[in-house]
């Protein structure tokens, strides 16, 4: 399940995605244009849900041998989808630290005169094992406060000789695997993920009061099954 703090004003409100995206060497060729192909459907799709275009806010962090933030947290309106390529190792470790810090800087929490964004949604997609250190990142995201704490969803891309389940498993709220990798799979994983997000965006929205408001995690594409 999605979970978002609610109440106040939802038109005033953020619901902030980040997607955290492989881009080692690992995913050259086929796998990096399906990764942007997906992304340019994500924001067609968003674009087309008006609750999406009130609350959705995107932040787009790649990792490889150097961790970016190609994106800061911007309206989907004003999001504009990038060009990546593939190339070098996967520092795992790098983009869930940059996770943490803009998690910390960019999120706006409850106050007493103000409700917050609602519970951020994170999307990590990844196609092999990490290259450099990661579990003291992992360690961090896991222990924030209960107000700054985000939903994270992970996508393992390959078998279990490629991707370690484990290590998702210690940083994800959910987990998913993706055997046998395709371009239309990864696709297909995007329109997953904007058909979550409308959901998320919707739940938050018809939230009243302090309620609390729930998306539920619909079953994704065939190919691409829930390991937690």
């Amino acid at each position: 399940m999605f979970d978002s703090p609610s109440g106040g004003d939802s038109q005033a409100r953020r619901l902030p995605i980040y997607l955290l995206l492989d881009t080692s060497g690992s995913m050259a060729g086929a796998n990096i244009q399906a990764v942007n192909v997906g992304v340019r459907m994500l924001y067609d799709e968003l674009m087309k849900d008006p609750m999406a275009i009130e609350t959705v806010y995107i932040s787009l962090i790649t990792f490889d041998s150097e961790v970016k933030q190609i994106v800061p947290l911007t309206p989907i309106t004003q999001f504009t989808p990038p060009q990546m390529k593939a190339y070098g190792g996967t520092s795992l470790g790098g983009a869930l630290k940059m996770l943490n810090d803009k998690l910390d800087n960019e999120i706006v929490t409850n106050a007493p005169d103000r409700k917050g964004d609602y519970k951020p949604l994170v999307f990590l997609m990844t196609d092999g094992r990490p290259t450099d250190t990661w579990e003291p990142a992992a360690n961090a995201i896991r222990n924030r406060p209960k107000q700054k704490v985000a939903t994270i969803i992970a996508l393992g891309c390959g078998g279990a000789g490629v991707v370690d389940e484990n290590i998702l498993r210690r940083v994800a709220d959910h987990v998913l695997l993706m055997e046998n990798v395709s371009a239309d799979q990864i696709t297909q994983f995007f329109k997953w993920v904007s058909q979550s997000v409308s959901t998320a965006s919707k739940s938050a929205q018809m939230a009243a009061g302090d309620a609390e408001a729930v998306a539920e995690l619909s079953a994704p594409p065939e190919g691409i099954k829930i390991i937690i």
